[in-house]
C-alpha cells in the first residue's frame, strides 16, 4: 500500500493572510479582538485562534463599540461595513483579494446598469458578502435548474460572477447554461475562480488516476474542500472528506492499494501529517508526493499589522 500526497494541497495565499491578520491584532492590540463569522473554514485553525483570544460571532451587534473587528476571508456585504462604521468599531478586512475582485467586478457591472447573475451556493458566506455588494439587480444561482428557471429584468444587459471556491467543472456546465439561455450576457475578463481552488482540484483529478481511495482533509463547512471530495467521487474514486485522523474508519482503508490525500485551503499541514500518520500506523503504507504547480503567490497585510 502507497500514501500519495497531491500537489498543491492546504493553505492558499488569502487563507494564510486572514490568518495572519488575527494573530497579528492579537498581538499589537491584545485580546479579545473580535472576527465577524469563521475567518477560514477549518474548526482547527479557529479553535486555535480562538484559544489565542478571538472571538468569533455572527453579526456585529455581539460587537462591543469601540473594538476592533475583522472580517473573513469570504469578505462581507456593503451593509455590514457601513454598520461597523456607524457603530465605530476599529476594522481590519481578512477578505480575500481574490474575493475583493468579484465585489470590485460586481460595482463595475452594476454602474453600467447591467443585472448580474451569481453562481454560488445559497447562505455561503461569500455568496452573501458578493450579493450584498448591490441593493437590487442580481440574481443566484447553483445548478442548470436553477439557471432554465431565472427570470431576469434585461436579458439584454446581463452578466455573471462565480463564488471563487467552487469545482471548475461544475461552474462551467452551469456557465454554458447561461449562455444557452441568455446569449448577450458578458462574464468578467479573468475566471472568478481562484488559482488555489483551480489547482487543488487539478491535483486531485491526478490523485484520481492513481490511487483508488482519496481522503480529502478539511472540515464540513469548507466549500473547496468539499469540492475536492466531489472531484474525485466524479472520477469513480470512494472518498472521504475528515477533520483530522480520529474520523478515519480503518474500513475504509480494506482492499485499498493506493491512498491518495489531499487538504482544502483552509486546512493546515499539520492536520495532513497527523493523517498520514494515522494511515500509516494502520497499514504501515510508504509515502510519496505527487508532482505539481509551484505556488509563488503572497498577498500583503493591512499596513497597521504589517511592521
Amino acid at each position: 500500500m502507497e500514501i500519495i500526497l497531491a500537489n498543491p494541497r492546504g493553505f492558499c495565499a488569502g487563507v494564510e493572510r486572514a490568518i495572519a491578520i488575527v494573530e497579528r491584532a492579537l498581538e499589537k492590540f491584545g485580546a479579545p479582538i473580535y472576527v465577524r463569522h469563521e475567518v477560514v473554514h477549518n474548526k482547527f485553525v479557529c479553535d486555535d485562534l480562538r484559544a489565542k483570544g478571538a472571538v468569533f460571532v455572527e453579526e456585529l451587534d455581539e460587537v462591543p463599540a469601540g473594538s476592533t473587528v475583522i472580517f473573513s476571508a469570504h469578505g462581507v456585504s456593503k451593509a455590514v461595513r457601513e454598520d461597523a462604521e456607524a457603530r465605530g468599531l476599529k476594522v481590519f478586512d481578512a477578505t480575500c483579494p481574490l474575493v475583493t475582485k468579484v465585489h470590485v467586478e460586481v460595482g463595475k457591472m452594476r454602474n453600467q446598469t447591467r443585472e448580474v447573475v451569481m453562481i454560488g451556493h445559497k447562505g455561503h458566506p461569500e455568496v452573501e458578502g458578493t450579493m450584498g455588494q448591490s441593493q437590487g439587480g442580481m440574481y443566484l444561482v447553483e445548478t442548470v435548474e436553477d439557471v432554465a428557471l431565472l427570470q431576469v429584468t434585461s436579458p439584454d444587459s446581463l452578466s455573471f460572477v462565480t463564488q471563487t471556491t467552487l469545482s471548475v467543472d461544475d461552474a462551467t456546465t452551469v456557465i454554458n447554461a447561461l449562455k444557452q439561455r441568455f446569449p448577450d450576457i458578458q462574464g468578467p475578463k479573468k475566471d472568478d475562480i481562484c488559482y488555489a481552488t483551480q489547482n487543488r482540484q487539478d491535483a486531485v483529478k491526478a490523485l484520481a488516476e492513481q490511487c483508488d481511495l482519496v481522503i480529502v482533509v478539511g472540515s464540513p463547512n469548507s466549500s473547496n474542500s468539499r469540492r475536492l471530495r466531489e472531484v474525485a467521487v466524479a472520477r469513480g474514486i470512494d472518498a472521504y472528506l475528515v477533520d483530522g485522523p480520529d474520523e478515519i474508519d480503518s474500513s475504509w482503508l480494506k482492499g485499498k492499494s493506493n491512498i491518495g490525500i489531499s487538504a482544502g485551503a483552509s486546512a493546515p499541514e499539520i492536520l495532513v501529517s497527523r493523517v498520514v500518520d494515522r494511515i500509516n500506523s494502520l497499514t504501515g503504507a510508504a509515502v510519496t508526493q505527487l508532482q505539481g504547480v509551484d505556488e509563488a503567490v503572497s498577498f500583503a497585510l493591512p499596513k497597521e499589522l504589517a511592521s
